[in-house]
């Protein structure tokens, strides 16, 4: 019942103009600032290690605006999962090579960082590019909440979501037969498939999935990387060139040069890249943790 209501909500919310969506979402991001304890200090610490060469205050001051946007995103979900098509037409700016999935004769990876942004550029996906894609998402706990979820991604038909308990059978078929891959690269599964790449000069557990299956598949990579504009303006989504050097034939190479990209992009808008993950919670056999052991998962 709680999960219901909470979805009526939602659909409540979606109809409010954009600018007050945003208002709503920054004041409530200053109150849940201070009372977010464990996620507040996983964000910090994420910001100590990325960013040595700034001052507490600094770091600070960034995380509590990382806040304010974190809670406009939530707040502005329900405007994907059920706007109109053209409302979100009107509000998804698309910038650069939109087309180029559509022009490939090979399969294409999207690949894309977790800026706060990033069910937006999903939709953008669906809406701008005409190639079905598949991506793989993680299945919540709620089962109303993730039947609802479910449905706001798939709701224009053009994608397929593949659970990440699932086996990768099922995805790789469906990139053979024409799907793009929608992948989120960037956080930290374990050890399965992975190796310590630094990230920001801190090892991380970083995936080499994405090297490898763009050889195995013989695929295309484009990076996509959304954005919250300020104001209630709407949202910014840049369909970049695609790598002409990636994948090579060494993963760990390739894993460096994703995370030195994503950390080129982190520096252009710091404040809504997903700091509350702890993206360095997996460390080296023998090497301690670098949260503390009350934060949060």
């Amino acid at each position: 019942m709680g999960s219901r209501l909470l979805l009526a909500l939602l659909w409540l919310l979606h109809w409010l103009p954009l600018p007050v969506l945003a208002a709503l979402g920054r004041g409530l991001g200053r109150v849940l600032y201070p009372l977010a304890k464990s996620r507040r200090q996983i964000a910090l610490r994420n910001l100590e290690l990325c960013f040595p060469e700034k001052s507490p205050a600094e770091r600070e001051a960034l995380a509590r605006e990382h806040f304010q946007w974190l809670t406009r995103s939530l707040l502005e979900r329900p405007v994907l999962w059920y706007a109109s098509e053209a409302r979100l037409r009107r509000l998804i700016h698309v910038e650069g090579d939109v087309g180029f999935a559509d022009r490939s004769d090979k399969p294409v990876m999207f690949l894309v960082p977790h800026f706060l942004a990033l069910d937006v550029a999903g939709v953008a996906e669906q809406l701008y590019v005409q190639r079905p894609a598949a991506s793989i998402y993680q299945t919540q706990s709620d089962k109303v909440f993730d039947a609802a979820v479910r449905r706001g991604r798939l709701r224009f038909g053009r994608a397929t979501l593949f659970s990440r308990q699932e086996s990768a059978r099922p995805l790789m078929r469906c990139i053979r037969q024409g799907h793009a891959f929608f992948n989120l690269p960037d956080m930290d599964f374990g050890r399965q498939d992975s190796a310590f790449i630094p990230f920001f000069g801190v090892p991380a557990s970083t995936l080499l999935a994405p090297s490898r299956m763009a050889r195995a598949l013989g695929m295309v990579v484009q990076p996509v990387v959304g954005e919250i504009l300020p104001g209630g303006r709407g949202y910014r989504v840049r369909f970049l060139e695609p790598w002409e050097h990636f994948p090579t034939d060494d993963p760990q190479a390739d894993a460096l040069a994703m995370n030195r990209w994503i950390e080129s992009e982190i520096r252009r808008n710091p404040a809504q890249y997903l700091w509350v993950h702890r993206r360095f919670k997996t460390r080296p056999k023998g090497e301690p943790s670098l949260y503390r052991k009350r934060a949060a998962r």
